[in-house]
């Protein structure tokens, strides 16, 4: 009798063994890969690749021309930070360069830009309303955001610009170091017109730090931000001069 319950007692483990193993091979069945970008301290100077973690192998893909819309297509901007960006306009004969001060909180997001003459303009836009107004005046214009972007308020491109790029467009794409910011580099072929764009991308943050275009080899646009504040901005930062609180509670 006591032999027969032991039996019983060591069918059952068995069984319940065979249902965990069971569950645990059709989880690993179902994971999915996704990638995952290098850390900082392996990005730096390096044109190796991220890593795609599926199951329980590392496989490492290089950032190539054919790879890195795929790579940075994993970033993600900031919710929140505040940083200057720094434009550089060069021409035959002459130049001009102005800073942005660019503010972002969710949807909103406000530029400052000191113009020539120590005249500044504002905006703050959701994507679907914009206001604009110049320096302490109260007046506040108004009008559908339409096809004007955030991004085209701070007179960047960004990430995004590069994921439109038709791949065989993409000459050159790596990691690199840009004043001791590691980044996702991406270089255009030259087009029709002797365009080339080049852009630097943050790992760790997903911003553009650096673009430059060039045509004919010589450059005609140059913008850098490379420090970003990512604290929580003041809700002063999204009121209008007549009072109007923009930022949503």
């Amino acid at each position: 009798m006591e032999k027969r319950k032991l039996s019983r007692v060591a069918m059952g483990f068995i069984i319940l063994v065979v249902l965990v193993i069971v569950l645990m091979f059709s989880n690993s069945l179902r994971r999915t890969a996704r990638i995952t970008l290098p850390s900082s301290d392996s990005a730096a100077g390096s044109s190796g690749g991220a890593d795609i973690a599926g199951g329980d192998s590392l496989t490492v893909v290089a950032v190539t021309p054919e790879t890195v819309q795929t790579a940075i297509a994993t970033l993600e901007r900031p919710e929140q930070y505040s940083r200057v960006i720094r434009v550089e306009q060069f021409w035959s004969g002459g130049s001009g360069s102005f800073e942005t001060t660019v503010t972002v909180s969710g949807r909103w997001t406000r530029t400052d830009r000191v113009l020539s003459g120590s005249q500044t303009r504002h905006t703050i836009t959701d994507g679907e309303t914009t206001y604009i107004w110049y320096g302490a005046e109260s007046a506040v214009f108004s009008a559908p955001a339409g096809e004007i972007t955030a991004d085209d308020e701070q007179s960047i491109p960004t990430y995004e610009t590069i994921l439109d790029l038709p791949m065989e467009t993409i000459a050159a794409a790596d990691y690199r170091s840009t004043s001791g910011i590691n980044c996702i580099y991406v270089e255009t072929a030259e087009d029709d017109l002797g365009y080339v764009q080049r852009y630097w991308v943050s790992v760790d943050t997903g911003l553009l730090v650096a673009s430059e275009r060039l045509q004919d080899g010589e450059t005609i646009y140059r913008m850098a931000s490379l420090t970003a504040d990512l604290s929580t901005p003041s809700t002063d930062r999204f009121i209008l001069p007549d009072g109007t609180v923009l930022l949503d509670e």
